[in-house]
């Protein structure tokens, strides 16, 4: 499974509710795979491939470590405490995923 179709596996368990009003820029480097994004705005979800000039929260992980997290073989908040994820800007942002994308 590629980055682009884990992006894409995570779009499609997208919660528009949870999202409304929102507008945020999630930015994932991955260290061994190709870079992605995910605009969400206002109950909708744009995917990106790169990086994205304006990013609200960037996470930096390799491609194993993104693929458990969203398929919950992985617990995020595991991964940042053991080393294998870290996150560059506003970090509460990145517990909002678990609320946008359903496991």
């Amino acid at each position: 499974m590629s980055v682009a179709d884990i992006v894409q596996t995570m779009k499609a368990k997208f919660n528009p509710s949870a999202a409304e009003g929102l507008d945020l820029v999630f930015q994932f480097n991955i260290e061994d795979a190709d870079n992605h994004y995910l605009i969400v705005k206002d109950g909708t979800c744009d995917v990106g491939h790169g990086e994205h000039p304006d990013a609200n929260v960037t996470l930096i992980m390799d491609k194993e470590t993104f693929k458990g997290i969203t398929t919950g073989e992985t617990d995020g908040m595991q991964a940042f405490m053991a080393g294998k994820l870290r996150a560059e800007g506003d970090m509460m942002l990145a517990l909002k995923l678990s609320e946008l994308f359903s496991v």
